[in-house]
């Protein structure tokens, strides 16, 4: 039986993927911070749960260093804040956004990566807003770059040992994540639909999984405007949305 270990389980994305790769007969090892809530909501026989601060390196080795060895790790686990004030910049929401997705994927890392065996793959949650600079997105935008190219570097140092490495670049997923956002979300598609792409893309060994497809082509040609061209119309939505 493989295995797979998957961090942020207790909602959202994580959730519907450990029930997801439960039911196709994986051992899941489930990862959040709080155990009740992860035994609340996945109680399948073949789930285990690992509990840990991912900003806490001793809880995150000595929870991670218990598991079996992992066929698959999905580093999911993320935060997401908005910087609504440019102008006296939040610097606190800053490093929380950082801390979480940066640094709490660096602690997994440093746990996971000596257990992970050739032949293994591992995967980064990353984010389309990768794609464009998005108004408010100052924090969250600049710590989901930081694991593309975190990603995408591992795929490269990785390769001599038959590890392989997946970027995950969703677009809008509906989850208690973005059901606080308080602007259109297009393409919105659900946590079941986002864990088939997830897990289909893994299957095949995509180096990269971007989804919901028509989103993606949208954002990807708006990437290729001269940058001087996106930001007029950026700024033109934004004067749009607070007028």
């Amino acid at each position: 039986m493989k295995t797979v270990l998957i961090t942020g389980a207790s909602s959202g994305i994580g959730q519907q993927l450990a029930v997801d790769y439960a039911a196709d007969g994986w051992n899941v090892v489930a990862c959040g911070r709080d155990g009740a809530k992860l035994a609340q909501v996945l109680n399948q026989s073949n789930i285990e749960f690992a509990v840990f601060d991912m900003l806490d390196r001793d809880s995150v080795h000595a929870a991670i260093d218990g598991c079996a060895t992992p066929d698959l790790v999905i580093l999911n686990a993320g935060n997401c804040e908005y910087v609504d004030s440019p102008r006296q910049f939040d610097a606190e929401l800053f490093d929380r956004v950082m801390q979480t997705n940066v640094q709490g994927t660096a602690n997994c890392l440093a746990a996971i990566l000596p257990k992970m065996q050739a032949g293994s793959r591992l995967s980064i949650m990353s984010s389309s807003v990768t794609f464009l600079p998005l108004t408010r997105a100052e924090a969250y935008g600049a710590s989901k770059a930081a694991l593309d190219y975190l990603t995408r570097t591992l795929a490269i140092d990785l390769a001599p040992h038959d590890i392989g490495v997946s970027l995950i670049r969703p677009g809008f997923v509906d989850t208690p994540l973005t059901r606080v956002n308080d602007f259109p979300m297009p393409g919105l598609i659900t946590a079941q639909q986002a864990s088939k792409a997830i897990r289909k893309g893994l299957e095949r060994g995509h180096s990269e999984i971007a989804f919901p497809s028509l989103f993606i082509l949208t954002m990807r040609l708006l990437s290729w405007l001269p940058s001087g061209i996106w930001r007029r119309i950026a700024i033109s939505m934004q004067r749009r949305a607070t007028s």
